[in-house]
């Protein structure tokens, strides 16, 4: 369910009971869970941003010019809107704390932003961004001394096949760290999501023609 809570911005109250699978709680975190989540909601959030400007723009009466609803699931869609506008002409009454005026469009990061809307107050996401943020530090660190060790050390002092060792595991150090950082931005910060790849063409076209049958 979302909550319109001022002009252009909404609270997204998601909720999901059900009685099977449900030893996957008791395994899985729950932020991992969340990102399946996100990734559904980052697929909706820019499509839905545009399409409140289009409906603002053709006005509120006029909404199906603004919407292609073609399939049956569409139908509550169809009923809503048709309510919205009886009973409240199409828009929402802000009792003068608001005017109908959208905000500006923000930057595609900051509109899909995933620290602020969600992270910072989610205590299971935000103890993962913590513990895994400590983590990637953690590698880094053994990365930067293991190399430092290798630097300081004459031939001498360990020979070729235990620096060759240090070396490769200093590397895999770094390597995992720059992964696990780029893991953390994209699922803790801000995930880009391309609605024109083919795969999700694809996949949205299955989903059109699933609801026409």
């Amino acid at each position: 369910m979302s909550v319109p809570v001022s002009p252009g911005n909404s609270r997204y109250i998601w909720a999901f009971p059900r009685n099977f699978d449900i030893w996957v709680d008791k395994v899985l975190p729950r932020w991992m869970a969340h990102m399946a989540t996100n990734i559904i909601l980052d697929s909706d959030l820019y499509l839905l941003h545009v399409e409140e400007r289009k409906i603002k723009e053709m006005g509120p009466k006029n909404w199906q010019k603004a919407c292609f609803l073609p399939i049956k699931s569409d139908a509550l869609v169809v009923g809503f809107r048709n309510w919205f506008s009886k009973y409240g002409d199409g828009k929402i009454d802000w009792k003068g704390k608001y005017t109908d005026d959208l905000p500006p469009t923000p930057p595609r990061e900051q509109l899909m932003d995933r620290y602020w809307t969600h992270v910072v107050n989610c205590s299971s996401c935000n103890g993962a961004y913590k513990a895994l943020n400590a983590t990637e530090t953690i590698i880094k660190v053994v990365s930067v001394g293991l190399i430092g060790i290798v630097a300081a050390t004459t031939q001498g002092m360990l020979s070729a096949a235990a620096r060759t060792k240090l070396a490769v595991l200093a590397t895999v150090c770094y390597v995992t760290s720059r992964w696990l950082a780029h893991f953390i931005y994209n699922n803790f910060r801000y995930h880009d999501y391309s609605h024109s790849s083919p795969e999700k063409v694809m996949l949205l076209v299955r989903i059109w023609k699933a609801g026409l049958s």
